[in-house]
C-alpha cells in the first residue's frame, strides 16, 4: 500500500470524469487514490490523506440509496473539495439546503467569481470564466459559516468555502477540459489549501511498487508474468523483475489471434533488451477451438480470459512447484471501463479479458504493479526503466488480439485477411512519418460484404474499416485526420494486396461515444 500522506484521496460517487480527476492531479504530479464511497472517516483517518475529493456522480442526493457522505468525513482534519454531486454532500452535512434545479444545466456556462482568496487565487474579482456544467440539482442555501465565492445564472451558489475547516465545493467541473482554467482551481486546492508537494516521479513510483512487491511475495514464492510483448506487461514485468529476480518467469502466449509476425518481434524484442527468463506457448489450437461460432464480444472476451488462466496454469507446472503469483499489466482504463473502480458505482462499460474475463477459480494471487497508472504514465514508468523507445512507444494492442477486431465468428481465413490488411495499414502510416502521432491504429473486418468490379467481373467481398486515434489516456480520444493521399494508398494496396477484400472504410468517431476498440 503506497502511502496517502503525501496525497489526494478521491472519493468515487459515480461520474465518469472521475478518473479524469485523478489525471489532473498526476499531471500536477501529487500521488493519489480512487476509492468508494463507503470508505469510513475512521479509515481515511487511518490513512491520513492530505486531502479530499469527493467526485461526481449520476444520482440526486434525494434519490432512494443514493450514495452518502459519512458525516465525520468533514472532520477528519484533511481538507474536503466536493465536485458537482461532492458539493451537495458538503452542503448537506453542514447543514445546508440542496434542491432540484429549476433548469437542468449540461454542457457551458459561465460563472462570476466573488472570492479570490482561496480555490479562485489568481483570477480577478468579478472575472467571468467559462466551465462545464452537468447536474440537476443545485445548493439553494449556503451553511452557516460558508462564503460564496463563484455564481452562475442558473446555480447562483456555484463554488463555495468554508476555510476554518477546509471545506470547499464547485457546482462545476474542473477536471475537464472545457473548463479552461479548472486546472488553476484544482492545484489552488493541492497546494495552497492542502499543502502538497509535486513530488511524485516515476521514480517514485517505482521504487514503491518493487518494495511492495518484494514485501508481499516474500523470499522464497515464485511469480509468472502474462508477457503480450506490448508496453504494459513489459513495464510490469520489468518492475516486478528487480523485486523478485530470477524467481520471476514471463510467459509468451501465441494465442493465434497476433498481429502479422508479433511473436518474432516479441522474441527478438525481450532477447535483446530484457535478458529475462522467457517461455513462448504456442496455443494457438486450443484458443481458436473454444472461440469457434462465439460472437458476441463479451463471450468472446470472458472465453479468452479463462483460457489464458488455463495456459498460465500448465505454464506454471513447467516452472516449477512453488509459483504462486501471476503478474499482469492491468491498467486503470482497463478498470475503469470493466467496472466501477474500488467498488464505486460508475457503469460498466465492457469487460477486458484481465479484468472482468478472468476465471472464477483463479489459481493465482494477482499482481498488477501498473493498475493505478493511465497509459502515458505507464511509458513514463518505462522510460524510466531504460526500456528502449521502440518498445515504450508501441501502439497499445488488446489482450484478445484480433478476435475483437473481428466482428462476429472467429476463423482462421478470416485472420489471415485481417492480418495482412492491419500490416498493410501500420506500414503505410511508418511511411508517411506518422506512427507516432497516433495512439493507435488498427483494421477491422466487418461482418458484411460488398459488391465490387474487379478486371470487368462482379466481386462480393469482405470491407475492412480503418481505425487511428489520438489520445493521451485511452479514457478520450479523437479520430486522427489523414491526409487523404495517405487513406488512398492504403486503400489501394488493400484491395489489391489482400484477396477477399473489396471496400475499405475510415472510422471518424471519437471517444465518447464511441470506444476505440469495436468489441
Amino acid at each position: 500500500m503506497i502511502d496517502l500522506s503525501h496525497g489526494i484521496l478521491i472519493l468515487d460517487y459515480g461520474s465518469q470524469y472521475t478518473q479524469l480527476i485523478a489525471r489532473r492531479i498526476r499531471e500536477a504530479r501529487v500521488y493519489c487514490e480512487i476509492h468508494p464511497p463507503t470508505r469510513t472517516a475512521d479509515w481515511v483517518r487511518h490513512r491520513r490523506p492530505k486531502g479530499i475529493i469527493l467526485s461526481g456522480g449520476p444520482n440526486s442526493v434525494y434519490e432512494e440509496n443514493a450514495p452518502r457522505l459519512d458525516a465525520g468525513l468533514v472532520d477528519t482534519g484533511a481538507p474536503v473539495l466536493g465536485v458537482c454531486y461532492g458539493m451537495y454532500l458538503v452542503a448537506l452535512a453542514g447543514g445546508g439546503t440542496v434542491e432540484a434545479a429549476g433548469r437542468r444545466e449540461y454542457g457551458r456556462a459561465e460563472i462570476e467569481v466573488h472570492d479570490v482568496d482561496r480555490l479562485f487565487r489568481g483570477f480577478d474579482p468579478g472575472e467571468r470564466s467559462p466551465v462545464w456544467m452537468s447536474h440537476g440539482d443545485r445548493v439553494t442555501q449556503l451553511p452557516a459559516g460558508f462564503v460564496l465565492s463563484a455564481g452562475s445564472p442558473n446555480s447562483p451558489i456555484a463554488a463555495f468555502e468554508e476555510r476554518a475547516r477546509g471545506l470547499y465545493g464547485v457546482q462545476f467541473h474542473p477536471e475537464v477540459a472545457h473548463t479552461p482554467r479548472g486546472g488553476e482551481i484544482l492545484r489552488n486546492f493541492l497546494f495552497d489549501v492542502c499543502g502538497c508537494a509535486p513530488d511524485w516521479t516515476a521514480g517514485h513510483f517505482i521504487a514503491d511498487q518493487v518494495a511492495a512487491v518484494g514485501a508481499r511475495v516474500g523470499l522464497k514464492a515464485r511469480a509468472i508474468c502474462g508477457l503480450s510483448g506490448g508496453v504494459d506487461s513489459t513495464v510490469a514485468a520489468v518492475l516486478v523483475h528487480r523485486a523478485l529476480g530470477d524467481r520471476l518467469t514471463c510467459i509468451f502466449v501465441d494465442h493465434g489471434l497476433l498481429r502479422l509476425h508479433e511473436r518474432d518481434q516479441v522474441e527478438r524484442l525481450f532477447q535483446q533488451h530484457l535478458g529475462m527468463d522467457l517461455r513462448v506457448v504456442d496455443a494457438a489450437d486450443r484458443f481458436l477451438t473454444r472461440l469457434d461460432g462465439v460472437e458476441d464480444p463479451e463471450a468472446k472476451r470472458r472465453l479468452i480470459g479463462h483460457t489464458f488462466i488455463d495456459v498460465f496454469e500448465d505454464a506454471a507446472r513447467q516452472v516449477g512447484n512453488d509459483v504462486q503469483y501471476l503478474v499482469q499489466g492491468t491498467l486503470y482504463p482497463d478498470v475503469i471501463e470493466s467496472f466501477s473502480p474500488r467498488g464505486g458505482p460508475s457503469v460498466t462499460i465492457k469487460t477486458h479479458h484481465n479484468v472482468g474475463g478472468l476465471r472464477p477459480d483463479l489459481p493465482f494471487a494477482l499482481i498488477e504493479p501498473l493498475r493505478e497508472l493511465f497509459k502515458d504514465e505507464v511509458r513514463q514508468v518505462g522510460r524510466e526503466l531504460g526500456l528502449p523507445d521502440e518498445l515504450v512507444g508501441r501502439h497499445p494492442f488488446p489482450g484478445p488480439g484480433l478476435a475483437v477486431r473481428i466482428l462476429g465468428a472467429v476463423s482462421r481465413a478470416k485472420l489471415d485477411v485481417l492480418r495482412q490488411a492491419d500490416a498493410i495499414f501500420l506500414d503505410e502510416i511508418r511511411q508517411a512519418g506518422l506512427y507516432d502521432r497516433i495512439w493507435q491504429a488498427f483494421a477491422v473486418l466487418l461482418p458484411v460484404q460488398a459488391v465490387g468490379v474487379m478486371g470487368d467481373a462482379r466481386t462480393y467481398e469482405n470491407v475492412v474499416a480503418l481505425r487511428a486515434v489520438t489520445s493521451s489516456d485511452g479514457m478520450t480520444a479523437d479520430w486522427f485526420p489523414f491526409p487523404p493521399e495517405v487513406l488512398a494508398r492504403v486503400s489501394n494496396r488493400l484491395i489489391n494486396e489482400v484477396r477477399g477484400v473489396n471496400r475499405v472504410v475510415y472510422d471518424v468517431s471519437s471517444k465518447p461515444p464511441a470506444t476505440i476498440e469495436w468489441e
